[in-house]
């Protein structure tokens, strides 16, 4: 339902409308109103409670409609915005790739705690899609040399993309399966956050926007792990580390798939939520 007089409408009343559309389509309606008003009016979220009483006009309400309606059916406010706030980066996405999410940032503190600052180190992501966690590490790690690759032609032109605005000149990208286009060649540390869901496995309304060959990965979630595990001591350098994000009740099988591959000390590692999150392990 339009709210009345929608010609009308003033910044408050679009914001409380589109706050009770989503109210049980979102875990948070509040902020994603605000976050899609303050895109249709092509302002800041702060700047629209400056003048909460400031009228709206077309065409900006039947755009503020349509983005509230799509966010309803459950398309991730990041595709409908085209960006997303990851590593206090503001990073482009597009439903060519997998929208970055808060978990994957311990993905990259975990990276970053095993590259000491003023050293440099060869790393590689592996399936970078936006390019979210290689540009982090670069970002921070500037002596570090990293290869980002995808399977995906149409996600390393976002990545690409993304590293040319925020880390110009700091990261390679390759079109490869996996480590197959990595002949011969040698990372000190390799840091991937692979699909791990596992086939039919989600009621998350947003995921059906994404791209299904960034999420799923066989009948238990670890088909691409295990691939990635297996093939990993021949692209590590001795005492090189790998780190990898998996699902809920995924830390143990991919503990002993590493361990079983030949790592050492490996780990698993908490997100805020309190599920373990990414596993990592040292090439002996």
């Amino acid at each position: 339902m339009k709210p009345q007089n929608h010609r009308q409408e003033t910044v408050e009343t679009l914001l409380t409308w589109g706050r009770e559309q989503l109210e049980h389509g979102s875990e948070s309606p509040r902020l994603d109103a605000e976050i899609l008003l303050s895109y249709a009016l092509g302002i800041n979220r702060a700047a629209i409670f400056a003048d909460p009483g400031k009228s709206v006009t077309e065409p900006y309400s039947t755009h503020f409609m349509g983005l509230i309606a799509a966010r309803s059916d459950g398309q991730p406010v990041a595709q409908l915005t085209g960006q997303r706030e990851f590593w206090s980066l503001v990073l482009k996405v597009s439903a060519d790739v997998l929208v970055p999410r808060p978990e994957t940032e311990l993905l990259v503190e975990r990276a970053l705690a095993r590259l000491p600052e003023n050293k440099q180190a060869h790393v590689l992501d592996l399936g970078t899609g936006s390019g979210a966690i290689a540009i982090a590490i670069a970002t921070e790690r500037g002596d570090c040399i990293i290869t980002a690759t995808d399977i995906s032609r149409a996600a390393l032109a976002i990545a690409t993309e993304n590293s040319g605005t925020l880390v110009p000149g700091r990261t390679r990208f390759a079109h490869s399966d996996w480590f197959d286009a990595l002949v011969d060649t040698t990372f000190d540390l390799i840091v991937s956050n692979p699909p791990y869901v596992a086939t039919g496995d989600t009621t998350d309304r947003e995921i059906d926007f994404e791209p299904a060959e960034a999420l799923y990965s066989g009948a238990d979630g670890l088909n691409d792990i295990r691939r990635i595990i297996a093939d990993s001591p021949a692209h590590l350098a001795p005492g090189g580390y790998l780190l990898l994000e998996h699902g809920l009740n995924q830390a143990e099988a991919v503990r002993g798939l590493m361990q079983d591959a030949g790592f050492d000390g490996t780990q698993s590692f908490k997100d805020l939520a309190g599920i373990e999150r990414v596993t990592e392990g040292r090439l002996g």
